[in-house]
């Protein structure tokens, strides 16, 4: 398989259904890895019936809910480990805020020579739906922060959609210490210290329509300050790693 996805779930019974139909539905034959939180609410056994009808679908449960960084990174191991590895390596949310059309362009974009191609709602043909102004503050704030101190062609650092290639995973993988949100800062400062290759591509982020969402307040304090211990950090060689 030339691709592969990976499906952080946690108490996403509502959703995982019709996200992984909709993304055998492309007709790309990705590898869909689902990494769920031993979610209470049956994701897990949903999946399992999935997988009884496609042979692309790996679940791993995990003992307890440990973040979206951890299990992101976990992700990145596990593929990274297989005999035969993804070219390219889709991240995005199992609550349909990501449309699954969308993946066939972050691929062909990432086939032109990128190592990471975000999903940004920042630049021009890019929109967000059913967010609160509040929270499009928030975000376009700790968004410019970012910018400021990262210096990548990048307008959306905290979008969780996007395309990173087998080259990144294996080069940058080992450094990340993210547990939550703050993998998608932390993820393109590595690739700013390493020289590889970001760009993004416009899409339209729909807020959930079932489910809750996981961003609470604790988070968003929680993800600004290891967004900021993850900027903070300078650039080494490769070999003090």
């Amino acid at each position: 398989m030339d691709s592969a996805i990976i499906l952080p779930t946690y108490n996403e019974s509502e959703n995982i259904r019709d996200l992984i139909l909709a993304i055998e539905d492309l007709n790309i034959n990705p590898l869909i890895l689902v990494i769920d939180d031993s979610s209470p609410d049956g994701t897990q056994e949903i999946v399992r019936e999935l997988q009884r009808k496609f042979s692309n679908i790996m679940l791993v449960v995990r003992p307890r809910k440990m973040g979206l960084g951890t299990a992101i990174r976990e992700g990145f191991r596990i593929l990274e480990s297989l005999p035969e590895k993804p070219e390219y390596v889709i991240t995005m949310d199992a609550d349909f805020s990501h449309n699954p059309r969308d993946i066939p362009r972050l691929i062909e974009y990432a086939m032109e020579g990128y190592d990471v191609v975000v999903g940004s709602r920042y630049i021009r043909g890019g929109a967000i739906k059913g967010w609160g102004p509040t929270r499009i503050i928030i975000s376009r704030i700790a968004n410019k922060i970012a910018k400021a101190l990262i210096k990548l062609p990048v307008n959306d650092f905290t979008s969780g959609f996007r395309c990173y290639s087998m080259r990144y995973i294996q080069k940058v993988a080992p450094r990340l210490k993210s547990q939550r949100f703050e993998i998608q800062v932390e993820a393109l400062k590595q690739a700013q210290l390493l020289g590889m290759k970001v760009t993004e591509i416009p899409i339209t982020f729909e807020n959930r329509k079932k489910g809750r969402s996981k961003l609470t307040l604790k988070e968003i304090i929680n993800f600004l300050m290891c967004a900021i211990k993850y900027l903070s950090i300078v650039d080494v060689t490769e070999e003090s790693y």
